[in-house]
């Protein structure tokens, strides 16, 4: 079996085609993941047609390239087993029958684990990730695996392996990464909500550019293992959708945390606006959608305190890259023997085909023997201790200080920079306001402090640009604060509306 859904013996029964048929299959696409758990358990809507619905939305939008392996028949299996057990009157998780996508760097059993690269895509794991195992215990069927920037290492989804992911908004533009198929997958209806992984914005930054929502949990929240690694001290599960109801459901099974969550006032509350750093260079049709939302917020009753965090720039140069690019050699190497994927980091490197990665990992695998061993592309240790010790605690503090010092409750800012754009553009560079930018740091610029730091963040699509594109909006707090943003970001959510779905 692919994933142990539920542990007890199962009549078979159906549930009242009269109720289900009543539901179009464009309706049933179009349910959250709330909304559908809902459905099912008073048995309006049964998970079988549910599930053949997100199927059929999958193939008629396979242009998109979301997909590594959409599991069709082992989902209508699973939701077979579900609709019986709910019609045998079994107990039943909160996530009972419900389809969900899950990026193809985390492991699902039975279904390959490619990472995005050609050197594990024969590699099937036998058991989950702890993250998989929670949301099998609620019920959830796991609809496939989705496409992703090549070893998530990169923003843009474009993989030469698999092929690029496409934004449901403009599919030949790009829908963000590294966990771009799950975000284009959600925003166009195959799935209600699914997983990514967020190194240093891959949650966050396709849910901006896809129009939907997603959380960067704090470090530690969710259980760890399991997952084609970049840094242990930066990854972490992230759930993506097109609700924040969604996004607390999937946060509470996951994290343990599951207690009632009610929305708060946004009267009064003080949300940092940090200009300086995070509202430098921003496209200028974004920035409008930006101060639009501002201004809403504020006629809601929000309190904005623009203050700035001089040393915020300055302390990120230190700690991302020096982490990744030292961790994720050791982090790889030990987790492909862990697991016999039947390859070790030298091959994978070798196998490696997006370019930006492949360049990458070529000079990552390389090691010149007259040294001292140690591949010649790699953090040297004293700057990797340097960033662990010193340069992410004094982020930290940094952080923490702001928030403390000037009350806050929460800052607001863009999630990126610049909307989508066109991905074969993107290989070369990407356009701010008509000039070239390295695409990479152009896109990261405001996830990644956050990331580094180890604190929660909640992408929040806010608007379209000039051009009919999402803009998300970032509302990032103190660590440990995910519950109190996604209390929050409910009312947000609330005061906002649900963006136009893609055409």
């Amino acid at each position: 079996m692919r994933l142990r859904y539920l542990s007890y013996a199962l009549s078979a029964a159906t549930l009242c085609a009269t109720c289900a048929n009543a539901v179009s299959a464009s309706d049933l696409s179009q349910l959250t993941a709330h909304q559908a758990a809902a459905k099912i358990r008073s048995g309006e809507i049964s998970s079988t047609e549910l599930t053949q619905a997100l199927i059929d939305s999958a193939k008629q939008q396979a242009y998109l390239n979301a997909f590594i392996t959409l599991d069709e028949q082992a989902a209508m299996n699973a939701a077979r087993i579900a609709d019986d057990a709910r019609a045998a009157g079994n107990e039943i998780g909160p996530l009972h029958g419900v389809p969900l996508v899950v990026k193809d760097n985390i492991h699902v059993a039975g279904l390959p684990n490619t990472a995005g690269t050609p050197a594990l895509k024969n590699f099937i794991p036998a058991t989950n990730a702890p993250v998989i195992d929670r949301l099998a215990a609620a019920g959830a069927i796991i609809l496939g695996k989705t496409n992703m920037h090549e070893l998530a290492f990169g923003i843009t989804s474009d993989n030469a392996a698999f092929g690029a992911v496409g934004n449901p908004y403009a599919p030949d533009h790009s829908a963000g990464g590294s966990s771009g198929g799950s975000g284009s997958a959600i925003a166009a209806r195959m799935a209600p909500a699914g997983l990514g992984t967020d190194t240093g914005g891959s949650v966050r930054i396709p849910a901006a550019l896809n129009g939907i929502y997603s959380l960067r949990p704090s470090m530690g929240r969710y259980p760890s293992g399991g997952t084609t690694p970049i840094s242990h001290t930066r990854d972490t599960a992230g759930p993506m959708a097109r609700s924040i109801e969604d996004l607390i459901l999937l946060d509470g099974v996951i994290s343990g945390e599951n207690k009632a969550l009610s929305a708060a006032s946004l009267k009064g509350l003080r949300i940092g606006l940090p200009r300086a750093y995070f509202y430098h260079g921003l496209d200028v049709s974004l920035a409008e959608v930006m101060e639009a939302s501002i201004e809403k917020l504020e006629s809601a009753g929000v309190k904005f305190v623009s203050i700035d965090m001089p040393g915020v720039s300055e302390l990120n140069a230190k700690i991302g890259m020096p982490i990744a690019l030292y961790e994720s050699v050791e982090d790889l190497s030990v987790y492909l023997e862990e697991h016999n994927t039947g390859t070790d980091f030298k091959s994978l490197a070798a196998a490696t085909s997006s370019p930006d990665v492949a360049g990458l990992f070529a000079a990552l695998s390389v090691v010149d023997n007259d040294k001292d061993g140690i591949p010649d592309a790699r953090i040297p240790e004293s700057v990797y201790r340097d960033a662990i010790d010193t340069h992410r605690p004094a982020l930290q503090k940094l952080f923490s200080d702001w928030y403390s010092d000037n009350k806050l409750d929460a800052m607001w800012v863009p999630t990126t920079t610049i909307p989508a754009q066109p991905t074969k553009q993107l290989a070369q560079h990407a356009l701010v306001n008509g000039k070239e930018a390295a695409t990479f740091p152009t896109y990261i610029q405001n996830t990644g402090p956050d990331s580094n730091a180890g604190y929660p963040a909640i992408n929040i699509p806010v608007g379209l640009s000039n051009n009919g594109l999402p803009v998300g909006a970032m509302l990032a707090g103190p660590n440990n604060s995910d519950r109190k943003l996604l209390s929050i970001a409910l009312s947000i959510e609330e005061l906002f509306g649900a963006l136009p779905a893609p055409k």
